[in-house]
């Protein structure tokens, strides 16, 4: 046990890697950031707060994308090389605080984010105690939970309380080295479910009352932490699939609460549903142009940029300016978020707002579903400077706002929109490349429904054609016979870990 303030470093990579997508990640999409500006990161880490003052911090490299496509093996070898370098130029620490999202495909790996702890191991020790902070929809296999010590993601989706699990997972990692407590003891249950965010969203039931149920057992004594994962349904990998684990002092409590947790997860499994109404895009420009509430949102949910799709598919698009009621401008008002197209953007730069321009964009990397489209319209507004888009424009066609960005962006926030001029809160339609509105969106919404449209994160998953998850799988096994949901109890990093994954 540490007579002084324990040494905690801080690393992590994070993204979600579709591999439905043709895309492929490289290494400047994660924004690394390294040694002290990683601290920067989390305000429950600023200086003078408690858990800053608890330990002495170091960052490593800790670097998050925007979901995308499958990691290239140079930008794998090129961030982790550098992680492993900064930590072993740490010397010794008393803990690590491992950062990731948990849905990281890289070419050439089934289970990039435990390979990486296990190398991170080869540095810094099987002594040095672990604790891992996840998203939901995050994978968690054997190996990750052997290779950690403690380990938690979120329980809201939309992912509210991301920085609280963040800060979460930090504390229970001080409290832990604190305690001078023996290692943790962690029961974990694989349970054969693959569904959509979308399907399983903390807003509605049944995942309200699953997730009401981790709190609940998190309380039990000698319960440390307890988590539900959702696992990535857009990656084709054996570890994708839901899993809980609960981490603690007590065999009992942690095996117990675990398997209350997956029997409840397994048991809703029939009614999980779609967080919003759902329909062919067709269908939902139909009922968004009958409704009289404004503004009325559809999510254009196959080429979602935030679950990996490569943000280019113009097939949503193309739908959108075929309709007659949007050709004059002074048809509905529609805004549509958004097409990426280096070309078309610097064209409508160089042509400056009110100039009409013809100009061709989308398709350049996800060309499955339809091809580049050209339109013609009149520059309403451009902006330069954004993180993830570098530059936007927005090309008026008919009554449609077409948002054009240089590199593909989410747009989750009202001033997403009015930074470039656009109002959508006085708009007929809004069309959002996304799956469930995150919240600002949401509130806004005065009506929604999600398209189920094309895409390398398309909601009907059997369509996707998965190959190597493993089988029996709900949903695409209905039929299958209840699993064993009994609770696996994983050995330390220390330790061995024998027998066949599961």
């Amino acid at each position: 046990m540490p007579t002084s303030r324990p040494v905690i470093a801080v690393a992590g990579l994070g993204i979600e890697s579709s591999t439905f997508s043709p895309a492929r990640t490289q290494a400047p999409a994660f924004h690394a950031q390294r040694g002290a500006d990683v601290l920067t990161r989390y305000p429950f880490l600023a200086p003078g707060r408690p858990l800053r003052e608890a330990a002495d911090w170091r960052g490593a490299l800790v670097g998050k994308a925007l979901p995308g496509g499958t990691v290239t093996a140079a930008a794998y070898a090129e961030l982790t090389g550098e992680l492993l370098t900064r930590l072993a130029q740490m010397g010794p620490i008393d803990g690590l605080w491992y950062d990731i999202h948990g849905a990281m495909t890289v070419e050439g790996l089934d289970d990039a984010e435990a390979e990486l702890l296990n190398r991170i191991r080869d540095v810094i020790g099987a002594g040095t105690v672990v604790s891992t902070s996840m998203d939901l929809h995050g994978n968690v296999s054997r190996d990750l939970v052997h290779r950690t010590d403690l380990i938690t993601c979120y329980r809201m989706a939309p992912h509210e309380d991301a920085m609280e699990t963040k800060e979460r997972a930090a504390r229970n990692l001080v409290d832990h080295l604190a305690g001078g407590a023996p290692r943790p003891v962690k029961a974990w249950i694989p349970v054969p479910v693959l569904l959509a965010g979308e399907q399983t969203s903390t807003r509605i039931e049944p995942a309200r009352s699953v997730y009401a149920a981790v709190a609940e057992v998190e309380a039990e004594a000698g319960v440390t932490d307890a988590a539900i994962w959702v696992g990535y349904a857009w990656a084709d990998e054996p570890r994708n699939r839901a899993a809980v684990v609960v981490t603690g002092l007590s065999a009992d409590a942690v095996t117990t609460g675990a398997e209350r947790l997956a029997r409840g997860f397994w048991k809703a499994r029939h009614d999980f549903g779609f967080v919003a109404p759902t329909g062919t895009l067709e269908e939902c420009l139909d009922a968004a142009l009958a409704s009289g509430r404004r503004p009325y949102f559809v999510s254009d949910t196959g080429d979602n940029p935030t679950a990996g799709g490569a943000g280019d598919v113009t097939w949503g698009l193309q739908q959108v300016l075929a309709r007659p009621e949007f050709a004059d401008p002074s048809g509905p008002t529609v805004i549509y978020a958004s097409v990426p197209g280096p070309a078309a953007v610097d064209a409508t730069v160089h042509a400056g707002v009110g100039a009409t321009v013809t100009v061709t964009a989308g398709a350049e990397v996800d060309d499955r579903h339809a091809g580049p489209l050209t339109l013609t319209g009149v520059v309403h507004a451009v902006r330069h400077g954004d993180l993830h888009a570098q530059t936007e424009a927005v090309l008026r066609v008919g009554s449609v706002y077409v948002i054009l960005t240089r590199l593909r962006k989410p747009y989750h926030h009202e001033h997403d929109f009015t930074d470039l001029e656009l109002q959508p809160r006085d708009a007929d339609v809004v069309l959002v490349k996304i799956g469930y509105l995150e919240p600002e969106l949401f509130a806004m919404a005065a009506d929604w429904k999600m398209a189920l449209t094309p895409g390398g994160v398309d909601q009907d998953l059997p369509r996707l054609g998965h190959r190597r998850i493993r089988r029996p799988m709900f949903p695409f096994d209905r039929e299958m016979s209840d699993p064993d949901l009994g609770a696996r109890v994983i050995p330390s990093s220390d330790e061995e870990l024998t027998g066949p994954d599961e």
